[in-house]
């Protein structure tokens, strides 16, 4: 899968109800798990031990999952889910109707001593043939090839805004960006409603500012 080397190949099925067959999971998960998966593959294994790369700092390996689904939508918090049992790096590739999305999430060591890692957010490909995914093995280190795959499958949202920017603070302009995505079209919509013109030429004041600082970043 994704032309990765033949050494990485793991090829296991995972019962599904391994992710769901504990008290923590709420009926709601469970069920998506059921409803929406059909089977779940662990279909390669990216590590020093499995391919000629130097050990990372931040990323010891990175797993290869493909998850066949009984639709096209897959609710988000059974790749949380998955993430939060399993204490590695994860690259999702989904698969419905001869169809294949790759999915990633940014995923940091979490610090609080109940979870080896947090994932803040996802990024994920529109639908397309298995061969035109944008996924490759590129970089000489697990962290550079976990830092690739992010950035491979976000595409333009994590564009470096400067040579060398971090793939930490990539993902922290973007979440910003978004933001002031939200707080724009929240305005505008406010502005549209508001019958007083004093106060629409203030908010329109203030949005000119919001559009400054999203032009910034």
């Amino acid at each position: 899968m994704l032309g990765l080397p033949k050494s990485t190949e793991f090829n296991k099925r995972i019962p599904k109800q391994k992710f769901y067959d504990n008290l923590t999971v709420s009926p709601a998960l469970k069920r998506s798990f059921v409803d929406q998966i059909r089977i779940i593959y662990w279909m390669n294994k990216i590590a020093p031990s499995t391919v000629n790369l130097a050990a990372g700092k931040a990323v010891t390996e990175i797993e290869v999952f493909l998850i066949r689904l009984n639709q096209d939508t897959l609710d988000e918090n059974v790749l949380k889910q998955i993430d939060r049992e399993i204490p590695y790096h994860i690259l999702f590739v989904l698969e419905y109707d001869g169809k294949y999305k790759a999915v990633i999430g940014y995923k940091e060591a979490s610090g609080s001593g109940k979870a080896a890692f947090k994932v803040d957010r996802y990024y994920q490909t529109a639908w397309m043939n298995e061969e035109e995914l944008p996924v490759h093995l590129e970089g000489l280190s697990i962290d550079a090839v976990y830092e690739n795959f992010v950035r491979q499958v976000a595409g333009d949202m994590l564009m470096p805004g400067e040579p060398q920017e971090s793939l930490k603070k990539s993902v922290e302009r973007n979440d910003c960006m978004e933001d002031l995505k939200k707080q724009i079209d929240k305005l505008q919509a406010k502005i549209r409603k508001e019958k007083q013109l004093n106060r629409q030429m203030e908010m329109n004041t203030e949005l000119k500012k919001l559009r400054r600082k999203l032009e910034d970043l």
